[in-house]
């Protein structure tokens, strides 16, 4: 089958082979045939080393697809059902998924070092996150797959494996943002825009986008946004609302010169939610006067903050009552061999996102 590879952590571009087989298929797993993978900022950042993963591996992870086969001992999944791949799915059995913080079970990072793929018949390689997208099939534990219904077309459920779920649970989940809220977002890319979505599902009434490119600026204004501004301006911005910031300000890049900018741009009591993926020796600094003195809130948010089962289907809700669009963040459609245009696409500012199709 067709596969892209990334032979070596930190090359720019991917090796599309048509000599890869998806492997490990036994007892609690399942083969999904994926038919739409979107490219999240999040691949790149493991093709550059940023976030941990062995190479060779296959990047991938916002996908949707159709279960082929079932393992032994794998109940309420079967053969034709579409599902959406979960990347970090909750055992269920730890403390922290005990406590109801599913999104915080670290459980599935196990799997990152055993071999998903195999390339020629002889080199073994690993999907990102247990996962590996791009690719015309995969294998994978019967818990890093969600069902959805068959009518959610499958470049639209792709989105809400991971973008879309991570964006909009920041806001509804994490951030509990309330009608009547100032919300500042940071970083105009396809989490950034859910989170826009989000803020405007929740009533917000000032939704300020923050990017450095005019385009993913002026895109922003349809999702939801009332004003958008350059970097630049987010200063003069806070300062001008009548409690001197915002209520609440999602910061989508992940580095830490902008989760500094949403701290300052926050008002007093205010908080900075911290959604982007960054690196580990990116360094952001605070004084403790200020942060006694102001209490902005940090919270740091992941994969949505919540339950992930519970925060797509709340997303496929809200697309069915036509109050969130999935179909307009999609701006580029291309098969999977052409993957290295959309990773130049992204790079460049040009996409939102772009749909790897298999078929």
């Amino acid at each position: 089958m067709r596969a892209a590879i990334l032979q070596q952590t930190g090359q720019d571009t991917l090796d599309v082979r048509d000599d890869v087989e998806a492997v490990g298929f036994g007892p609690g797993r399942v083969r999904v045939r994926v038919r739409a993978a979107s490219l999240c900022h999040s691949d790149l950042s493991a093709m550059a080393g940023i976030l941990p993963q062995p190479a060779p591996f296959v990047p991938g992870h916002e996908a949707s697809g159709d279960v082929v086969e079932v393992g032994p001992g794998v109940t309420g999944l079967a053969p034709g059902d579409r599902v959406v791949l979960c990347w970090m799915p909750p055992c269920g059995h730890c403390p922290a998924c005990r406590a109801g913080r599913t999104h915080l079970c670290t459980a599935s990072i196990r799997r990152l070092t055993t071999p998903a793929f195999r390339i020629g018949g002889d080199t073994d390689a690993y999907g990102f996150y247990s996962t590996g997208a791009f690719a015309e099939e995969l294998v994978v534990a019967a818990d890093s797959v969600i069902p959805v219904p068959a009518d959610l077309p499958h470049e639209l459920a792709a989105l809400i494996g991971c973008g879309v779920t991570t964006g909009l649970g920041a806001v509804v989940n994490t951030a509990r943002v309330e009608a009547g809220s100032t919300v500042a977002v940071i970083g105009a890319g396809g989490v950034g825009i859910a989170a826009v979505q989000g803020a405007r599902i929740s009533g917000a009434t000032r939704i300020t986008v923050v990017d450095p490119v005019a385009s993913r600026r002026e895109r922003a204004l349809g999702f939801g946004a009332t004003d958008a501004i350059a970097p630049e301006q987010l200063k003069h911005a806070a300062r001008e609302l009548p409690a001197g910031g915002y209520d609440h300000v999602f910061e989508a890049v992940g580095r830490a010169a902008t989760v500094r900018a949403g701290y300052d741009a926050a008002r007093r009591g205010g908080a900075v939610v911290v959604i982007g993926a960054g690196a580990q020796d990116d360094k952001v600094a605070f004084s403790m006067g200020e942060l006694f003195f102001n209490e902005k809130r940090l919270l740091p948010s992941m994969y949505g903050g919540g339950d992930v089962r519970r925060t797509v289907g709340l997303a496929i809700d809200l697309w069915r009552a036509g109050r969130l669009d999935l179909a307009g963040m999609i701006t580029h459609r291309l098969p999977l061999a052409r993957v290295n245009e959309a990773i130049a696409q992204m790079r460049a500012g040009e996409a939102l996102r772009t749909v790897l199709l298999t078929d």
